[in-house]
């Protein structure tokens, strides 16, 4: 009965993981246009950059540095403008890259930077700092969590579907365990279409730039808001 616990727990970790990876957002943007323009191992590692700086989080969130960081006014709005700043100058290297990429490439150039992009876009996302404030405290606290509930978009229909103990390891090494699914299934994904189909490459980059765009003008605009 135990056992069968834990195993329902790390599954529920798993469809966390997933969850909080899974919806399109700047991350994604870049992992697509790493795929799509360098190939799966690129794209890999542009989801190991957003991860490992999720890991850093956890650990900061465990010392509770995380905590302090956040109750100091001024950081909120410096994340948002750095972060804002970054992904409009990630965005014109997509554009360039959308131009560039006729069909679909394996050629691995350059392939580190996609790592150092969504790592310092990481560590300057307020929203990532705002989720181990929130739900991410939740996570290592003994206690309950309703998973689905956090869902984008669909969380409130899921609400009470699937509520598991939180502070166990088995949900924490479940909950990585889902972001690194979906860091290893959504570039072979992508690349897996833009082998079937070379326009697929210049499109998903441009969608990306479009994205990042998008995300960094907010970013900006909110960081602007927060400091006047």
């Amino acid at each position: 009965m135990f056992g069968a616990s834990l195993v329902v727990t790390a599954l529920a970790g798993v469809v966390f993981g997933l969850a909080l990876a899974a919806p399109p957002g700047p991350m994604n943007a870049l992992i697509a246009e790493e795929s799509v323009v360098r190939g799966w191992a690129a794209g890999f590692r542009a989801g190991l950059g957003a991860m490992l700086a999720d890991v850093i989080f956890f650990v900061l969130t465990l010392a509770g540095i995380v905590a302090v960081l956040d109750s100091v006014p001024v950081v909120r709005p410096v994340l948002y403008l750095a972060g804002g700043c970054l992904m409009v100058y990630f965005a014109v290297g997509a554009i360039s890259e959308a131009r560039a990429a006729t069909s679909f490439t394996d050629a691995g150039r350059a392939a580190a930077k996609g790592f150092r992009k969504t790592f310092v876009l990481s560590l300057t996302n307020p929203y990532q700092i705002g989720f181990w404030l929130t739900v991410g405290v939740g996570l290592l606290e003994p206690g309950t969590l309703d998973v689905l509930s956090y869902a984008p978009a669909v969380g409130g229909a899921l609400e009470g579907t699937l509520v598991v103990q939180t502070g166990s390891p088995a949900l924490l090494v479940g909950f990585f365990g889902g972001i690194a699914l979906w860091i290893v299934a959504y570039p072979a994904a992508l690349v897996a279409a833009g082998k079937r189909v070379d326009a697929v490459a210049p499109v998903v980059a441009a969608l990306s730039a479009v994205v990042l765009v998008g995300f960094g003008l907010l970013f900006l605009l909110l960081g602007t808001l927060r400091i006047v």
